[in-house]
C-alpha cells in the first residue's frame, strides 16, 4: 500500500498527521504538488512536483494510484478517479471515500456545483478546527489499521 497526497491543498497540520503516520508505520508517501513542499527526511516520504497547470497533480496521482493504495485529498473527482482505480480516498476532514459512498458525494458536488453556476452563493467550508483534525487522525488510524 503506497498513501498519495493531493498536496497542492492539503493543510499543513494535515500533512503533519501524515509524516507521523507514514514513519510510525513504515508506509511509502508521496506528495504531489505544482509548487515545492518541503517534507522530513525519511526514506519514506517523498515529493512530486508536476507542472503548474489544472488538474496536473491530479492526474499524476490517478495515474499512478494502485488498488489498495490511499489518497488524501479533498477533490471530491480525484477521490472518485481513485476508487474507480481500486484505491481509497481520505479528506482532510476525515470523510472516507469508497466504493459505497463516492457516488453520493459526487452527486453532492456536482449539486452544489450546478447551485453556484446558477448564482448561488453556497459558502466555502468552514476553517478547518482541531476536532476536524482530530477526525481525520482517528479516520487515517482505522483505515491503516484494517490494513
Amino acid at each position: 500500500m503506497n498513501l498519495w497526497i493531493d498536496a497542492d491543498a492539503c493543510p499543513a497540520v494535515i500533512r503533519e498527521v501524515l509524516f507521523r503516520a507514514a514513519t510510525r508505520r513504515g508506509i511509502d508517501t508521496t506528495l504531489v504538488a505544482n509548487h515545492f513542499i518541503r517534507t522530513p527526511r525519511s526514506p519514506h516520504i517523498r515529493a512530486v512536483q508536476v507542472a503548474a497547470g489544472f488538474d496536473q497533480a491530479d492526474d499524476y496521482i490517478a495515474e499512478q494510484v494502485q488498488p489498495g493504495d490511499l489518497v488524501i485529498t479533498g477533490d471530491v473527482p480525484l477521490a472518485a478517479r481513485v476508487v474507480d482505480s481500486g484505491g481509497t480516498a481520505l479528506n482532510p476532514r476525515g470523510t472516507l471515500y469508497d466504493t459505497e459512498t463516492i457516488r453520493e458525494h459526487l452527486g453532492r458536488r456536482d449539486f452544489m456545483e450546478e447551485l453556484r453556476s446558477t448564482g448561488v452563493q453556497t459558502g466555502g467550508p468552514a476553517s478547518l478546527s482541531k476536532s476536524d483534525v482530530q477526525t481525520f487522525a482517528n479516520a487515517l488510524d482505522r483505515f491503516l489499521a484494517r490494513r
